[in-house]
C-alpha cells in the first residue's frame, strides 16, 4: 500500500469555515468566500494532502450596489459565510447564510466538479452557521450559536416545512464560555446523531476548541464532550471549526482551521479515533505536524498561480476571484490577446477599496511575491492602476495620472479609515511599469513591501513596509490584486501583460 505524507498546515493560505465530504475515493471541500466572486469555492483531493479548486457554487450571489461595489457601498466581511456541504442520493448540496442579505441560500448540482449549481431556496431570516443533515429522506438544518435549533425542510428542500420540526435542541454552557458555540456540522453515524461546534472558553487555555454533542435521538437530550484543544504552539490560536469524515478503508479524519495572522485562516488535516463512540481528534490530543495516510499521492494544480493571460475567451482561471461582483463589459482577455485589459466605467472618490474589477488571488505563507507588468498609455487624467495587498489595512503601489496629465508612482496605505494615505510618490514618464509586492507571514511577522522597476530586473523599493493586520471588517486573509480605477472621467484602459507569482521570491 502506497502512503502520502500529510504536512500541517495542508494549505498555508486563507481557506476558512471548511466543510468536507467523501464520495468514493474523492474528497471535496467548501469554504467561505465572503466578498470575492465567484463564490463558495469547491476544492477536490484524492490524498488529503493536495487540494485544488474545481468549481464555484455561484458566479454572483446578488445584483445590488453593495455586491457591485457601487455608490460607496460594499459587502466586505459579509457575503457567503460558513457553508455546509452534503451529498445525498446522487445530489450535492451547499447551503450558507449571507449577513448582508439576512438570508440562507441552498444550492444543488449533480456534478460537483463542473456544475452548474441551481439555487434551490432562499430563506429569511438567515440561519446562523447552518449544518445540513439528512435523516433518511428528511432534510434538516441545524443552526445557531449559543442556543442550537433544528429546522425541518420540505422534502424537495424548497423551504421550511409548514408544521415541521422547528425547535431548540441544545442550550450550550454559559459559565466560563465567551463564545458559546459556532461553526456547526451535523452527522448521523452508526445510528447516533453528532453535532460538532467550536467554543471559546474564558478560563483554562482561553482559546477556541472543538466540542461534540451526541444523542441517540435527533431531538435529544445531547451529551457534550471536548474532543480537541490544541494550537501546535502557535500564539494560543486553537485549531478548530470544520468537519469530520471517513476514508474508503474506514479511517476517520478531521479538517479544521487555525487563525494564522494576516495570511488568514488556514486548514489542517488531523487523525480521528473513536473512544466510547466519541470522535476524538489528534494524536493523544495534539495536532501532528505530519503523519502518513494510506493513500497514493495525487498532485494537484496550485492554489495560487502565475498567469500570462493567454486565453481565447474571457474566462478566468479558477484561482482568480474578483473583489465583489465584476462588470463583465469592462475586462477582457480578447481585446488584446495575451493581456488582461481593464477599462474604467465608474468614478470613485474613495480609492482602491471601491475600485470595481479588482482581480485577486490569495497570498500564501511563509513568504510569497507577486509581480505584474502594466502598459499605461491609455490612462486618463485622474486614473490609478497598480498592484494591491488587499485587506482593510491595505497597501498598494500604482501609477496615478494627475489633473495635468503628469504620472507619478505612488505607494499608499490605509491606516483605518479606508482612504488612501500617500506615503511616497515619484514623477514617472514611461508608458509601462513593473510592480512587485513581497509578503512575509512566518511567525506573524506580517510585513509586506512594494517595489517598482523600469525593466523588471532592477527593483526600487518605495514607501514604507506594510504592517499587515487581519481585521474583522474584511474577515479575510490578505489577497494580492490587480486594480485600475478612475476619479475624474471614465473610458481609459490599461493592459496587464502578466502576473508572476512565487512562494519563495525566486522570480
Amino acid at each position: 500500500m502506497k502512503h502520502t505524507m500529510i504536512h500541517n498546515p495542508i494549505i498555508w493560505a486563507d481557506v476558512p469555515d471548511v466543510d468536507v465530504i467523501r464520495v468514493k475515493d474523492c474528497y471535496y471541500m467548501v469554504s467561505t468566500s465572503m466578498h470575492t466572486m465567484p463564490g463558495c469555492p469547491i476544492m477536490r483531493s484524492k490524498d488529503l494532502a493536495h487540494w485544488e479548486i474545481v468549481n464555484y457554487v455561484f458566479d454572483t450571489l446578488e445584483d445590488n450596489d453593495g455586491h457591485n461595489l457601487l455608490d460607496n457601498q460594499g459587502i466586505y466581511g459579509k457575503g457567503s459565510w460558513a457553508a455546509t456541504l452534503k451529498h445525498h442520493d446522487g445530489i450535492f448540496y451547499v447551503g450558507f447564510s449571507s449577513n448582508d442579505m439576512n438570508r440562507f441560500y441552498l444550492f444543488k448540482t449533480d456534478d460537483i466538479e463542473h456544475g452548474p449549481w441551481k439555487k434551490v431556496t432562499v430563506i429569511e431570516p438567515l440561519l446562523y452557521d447552518p449544518a445540513l443533515l439528512f435523516d433518511g429522506d428528511t432534510p434538516y438544518v441545524i443552526c445557531g450559536n449559543g442556543d442550537v435549533k433544528i429546522i425541518e425542510l420540505e422534502k424537495d428542500l424548497s423551504g421550511i416545512k409548514n408544521l415541521g420540526i422547528n425547535q431548540e435542541i441544545i442550550h450550550t454552557p454559559i459559565e466560563g464560555i465567551g463564545l458559546r458555540c459556532e461553526g456547526g456540522h451535523a452527522y448521523k453515524i452508526h445510528g447516533m446523531y453528532y453535532i460538532i461546534y467550536i467554543e471559546w472558553p474564558t478560563t483554562g487555555n482561553k482559546r477556541r476548541r472543538q466540542v461534540c454533542y451526541r444523542s441517540k435521538d435527533l431531538l435529544g437530550p445531547y451529551e457534550r464532550k471536548i474532543i480537541f484543544d490544541d494550537d501546535m504552539g502557535y500564539f494560543n490560536n486553537g485549531i478548530a471549526q470544520g468537519g469530520i469524515f471517513d476514508s474508503e478503508d474506514g479511517t476517520w479524519y478531521a479538517l479544521l482551521f487555525q487563525d494564522h495572522g494576516a495570511v488568514g485562516r488556514i486548514p489542517y488535516i488531523l487523525p480521528v479515533h473513536w473512544e466510547d463512540d466519541w470522535p476524538m481528534i489528534g494524536e493523544n490530543g495534539k495536532a501532528p505536524v505530519e503523519f502518513r495516510v494510506p493513500m497514493e499521492e495525487v498532485l494537484t494544480k496550485p492554489l495560487v498561480i502565475s498567469d500570462e493571460f493567454h486565453y481565447a475567451e474571457n474566462r478566468l482561471a479558477l484561482q482568480w476571484q474578483w473583489n465583489h461582483n465584476p462588470d463583465k463589459t469592462l475586462w477582457s482577455f480578447t481585446e488584446r490577446p495575451g493581456y488582461l485589459r481593464l477599462t474604467t466605467g465608474y468614478i470613485t472618490d474613495k480609492g482602491v477599496l471601491y475600485a470595481r474589477n479588482t482581480l485577486t488571488q490569495r497570498t500564501e505563507g511563509p513568504t510569497c511575491t507577486g509581480i505584474t507588468h502594466i502598459e499605461l498609455s491609455q490612462m486618463k487624467n485622474g486614473d490609478c492602476a497598480g498592484l494591491l495587498a488587499l485587506q482593510s489595512t491595505f497597501g498598494m503601489i500604482g501609477v496615478r495620472k494627475g489633473k495635468d496629465g503628469t504620472k507619478r508612482v505612488v505607494m499608499c496605505v490605509n491606516r483605518g479609515d479606508y482612504q488612501e494615505e500617500e506615503v511616497e510618490s515619484i514623477v514617472y514618464d514611461n508608458d509601462d511599469i513593473y510592480f512587485k509586492i513581497t509578503f512575509q507571514f512566518e511567525n506573524n511577522i506580517d510585513l509586506a513591501a512594494c517595489y517598482y522597476s523600469l525593466d523588471g530586473v532592477a527593483w526600487n523599493k518605495i514607501g514604507c513596509d506594510i504592517q499587515m493586520k487581519y481585521l474583522l471588517d474584511h474577515f479575510m486573509g490578505y489577497r494580492i490584486g490587480l486594480f485600475y480605477y478612475a476619479t475624474m472621467e471614465t473610458g481609459g484602459f490599461v493592459d496587464f501583460e502578466y502576473f508572476k507569482y512565487d512562494k519563495n521570491e525566486n522570480i
